[in-house]
């Protein structure tokens, strides 16, 4: 539509805020381009901070008409990002395939095609795949399709060229170089920052799950049909967790400067993975939840962590974190701290091995357990106890149950 014809409004809309002490992000993804329809509520583009990535909705229903930045920019929080024109009507398929063609007939910038080349694996021209990131819903059908009708490989290999991970440095020996996510930096951040701060040391203990194994194989299918979600391990480990810190206070603890901060609640994070990085959501009061309140709430963050929409409000405090490399075969790690908290649980691979049962070898479903705690604050004596209560709770989770929890 020409700008001379226009009579509806322009809808301004800015970077959101994405955070307390949070006031910029790079713009990692736009699902829609200038010209193309876009509904209310439907996401426009993508920002990665270094905690979580944020959805920019457009306000209203209309047409892009004016983008202020392009895909990998540093954007500020509260700075105009894009406008809408309300109301408007999209272009047709047939201008886009007309544009394209035009397009298409330029000489294309090398620098824009080859590496396009050498990382689709297709013939110039080509369209490449949509983010994985931001293929989940119906919401980014519209975008897919405009990439499918035309936009040139010279436009998005324009914006892709400034986007973090997108076009690199290739030498012969077939070595690349790629800029580090906002997510990923700040991890290595506080990877680094715990490692530095806390004096870090590991316990380990191992625990047999005959007994969890067997009460989760008899009350699953009917769990499963009264809540709407599957009774796993992770629920256990969570609630046993939860008792035991209540038992050994230091444990559930922080240090803060010259004294120390005792929690009279238990607020779990459980590490989960995502495409783009390692996240923590907090399970919190978990004291008070029962088996059927903690599977719902960690199948709702593994839902929402693999769609990007893990709020920032919900990965801050904690006071404990549980960490399971076992579903990707870890058979025994060393976790490090999630600071400020001063202690996390590994977890791991679930391995049918003989152990002495009395005075027998039996065929058990076996785990090793790693606790790594910070021992400036925590001694050893409480860890060891620590990690043989989750151990006996786990081997016998009738305790749970019935709130006895002696050895």
């Amino acid at each position: 539509m020409p700008s001379a014809t226009r009579s509806s409004p322009l809808e301004t809309v800015p970077v959101p805020t994405m955070g307390e002490s949070i006031t910029e992000g790079t713009l990692v993804a736009l699902l829609k381009h200038v010209g193309d329809a876009v509904k209310e509520d439907e996401v426009v583009a993508q920002i990665e901070t270094d905690k979580v990535t944020v959805d920019v909705r457009s306000p209203v229903s209309g047409v892009i008409r004016e983008i202020m930045a392009a895909e990998g920019d540093n954007v500020t929080v509260g700075k105009d990002l894009f406008r809408v024109e309300v109301g408007a009507q999209g272009e047709t398929v047939a201008a886009q395939q007309r544009q394209a063609e035009k397009l298409s007939q330029s000489e294309p910038e090398p620098n824009h095609i080859e590496p396009q080349e050498e990382r689709s694996g297709g013939p110039a021209g080509s369209p490449p795949p949509p983010p994985a990131d931001v293929e989940h819903g119906e919401e980014h059908a519209e975008a897919a399709a405009a990439q499918l009708t035309g936009r040139s490989v010279v436009q998005r290999g324009a914006a892709a060229a400034a986007a973090a991970g997108a076009l690199l440095q290739q030498d012969e020996a077939g070595e690349r170089r790629v800029p580090m996510s906002r997510m990923r930096r700040r991890i290595a951040e506080r990877l680094k920052h715990a490692q530095n701060t806390a004096a870090m040391l590991t316990t380990f203990n191992e625990c047999d799950l005959t007994s969890l194994s067997e009460m989760r194989a008899s009350f699953k299918d009917g769990f499963e049909k009264r809540y709407g979600a599957k009774l796993g391990y992770m629920s256990a480990f969570v609630k046993a967790s939860a008792i035991a810190l209540e038992e050994q206070p230091e444990v559930n603890a922080v240090i803060d400067g010259d004294e120390i901060l005792y929690r009279d609640y238990v607020d779990i994070s459980v590490a989960v993975s995502t495409p783009t990085g390692l996240v923590t959501p907090v399970l919190r009061g978990v004291e008070k939840m029962s088996f059927a309140d903690i599977e719902l709430q960690l199948a709702d963050f593994a839902k929402r962590a693999r769609e990007g929409q893990i709020q920032l409000e919900e990965l801050q405090g904690g006071t404990f974190t549980i960490s399971n490399g076992g579903v990707f075969g870890s058979l025994l790690s060393t976790p490090i701290i999630n600071m400020p908290q001063s202690a996390i649980l590994g977890m791991h691979a679930i391995q049918r091995r003989p152990v002495v049962v009395g005075d027998e070898i039996a065929i058990r479903p076996m785990m090793y357990l790693a606790l790594t705690y910070d021992h400036r604050l925590i001694d050893g004596r409480e860890a060891v106890t620590f990690l043989r209560r989750i151990k006996a709770l786990i081997e016998d989770p009738r305790r749970m149950l019935v709130g006895v929890y002696g050895f």
